[in-house]
């Protein structure tokens, strides 16, 4: 929901660092990057890597100058440390140790686990609720496009390049506009679905807009951010709105209320930007580990919420 807003902001503001952290300024790991190619990522010297390379790591992408880069780095993280000086930032993000193939091993593992989360919750939304209930494709829908968003982030966390860092952005894009899509249909869609429609239409042209621009012009974090913000931002009032207005009545909407304000919360944790703990846990990855309750408990609203929508249904129609 809007909590990926927040993400977005700092993801974008750290990205706009990656042409050039303190870390891979230096000379030393500039230097130790070019001997370290030149002596193993040519000739014969690249084919005796590749043959003692893992299969996993190269399947996952790993290169000979991925390895320097990552060897190079620590040489460089040892020094700093040596000098009594704070751990540097490389190409924009902290130094983490590399379990297996995982390049930000916690981060990749608590997103795969809010993954998995997901798809328990949806499979229990499917069990639970049948398919007359007026919110039932909304939410299924809106379950696939936060999977997708998981799984590339999943993805993007293991192992960072060009396309898994644009798929990490544009899917978690995809979830914003489908949670204030979502708000649309609960509050204003099922007494007007032309107006749903409508505004299904103009969603999609946004994205459609967005990822056009940013794929095929420029890839602007600027603009990304801000535009990711706006909606966000949308997203949260509109929630959060509906959530005050009908606490009281739909006791179950506290969940929704909680889920909304938990999220912006924990988007804080961000904030604590601090070196990764046993260079593995970072700000970062304790705020995914922390969002798998949050999505647990959206999930549930909208199990109770559609229940509640399906019993309205069943009673109009009783009284017909």
């Amino acid at each position: 929901m809007a909590g990926r807003a927040a993400r977005l902001v700092l993801l974008s503001l750290a990205a706009t660092l990656a042409a050039g952290s303190q870390g891979d300024r230096e000379p030393v790991y500039r230097d130790c990057v070019l001997r370290c190619e030149e002596r193993n990522c040519s000739g014969g010297a690249l084919k005796h890597f590749r043959s003692r390379q893992p299969i996993y790591m190269s399947l996952a992408g790993w290169t000979c100058r991925d390895d320097c880069k990552y060897e190079c780095m620590w040489v460089t993280v040892g020094l700093y440390l040596q000098e009594g000086h704070r751990v540097p930032q490389f190409h924009g993000k902290w130094p983490f140790s590399r379990f297996l193939f995982f390049q930000e091993p916690a981060s990749a593992i608590a997103s795969l686990l809010n993954g998995l989360a997901s798809l328990v919750m949806l499979c229990h939304y499917r069990a639970s609720v049948p398919t007359s209930s007026p919110m039932y494709h909304t939410c299924v829908a809106f379950a696939w496009v936060s999977l997708n968003a998981w799984f590339w982030s999943t993805v993007f966390h293991t192992r960072d390049t060009d396309l898994t860092e644009k798929m990490d952005y544009f899917c978690a894009s995809a979830v914003i506009l489908h949670s204030v899509y979502l708000c649309c249909v609960r509050t204003v869609g099922l007494q007007h679905p032309a107006v749903a429609s409508a505004f299904r239409a103009l969603l999609l042209l946004l994205l459609t807009l967005h990822v056009s621009y940013l794929s095929l012009i420029r890839f602007d974090y600027g603009y990304n951010m801000g535009a990711n913000v706006a909606v966000g931002l949308v997203n949260l009032a509109w929630w959060l709105a509906w959530c005050l207005r009908n606490h009281r009545r739909l006791p179950h909407a506290r969940k929704c209320m909680a889920v909304v304000l938990m999220l912006q919360a924990l988007s804080l944790l961000e904030l604590l930007d601090f070196p990764p703990l046993f260079w593995v846990l970072d700000a970062h990855a304790i705020w995914h580990i922390s969002t798998i309750p949050v999505h647990i408990l959206f999930f549930s609203f909208l199990e109770d919420d559609s229940l509640y929508l399906l019993k309205e249904l069943e009673a109009k129609f009783k009284l017909d």
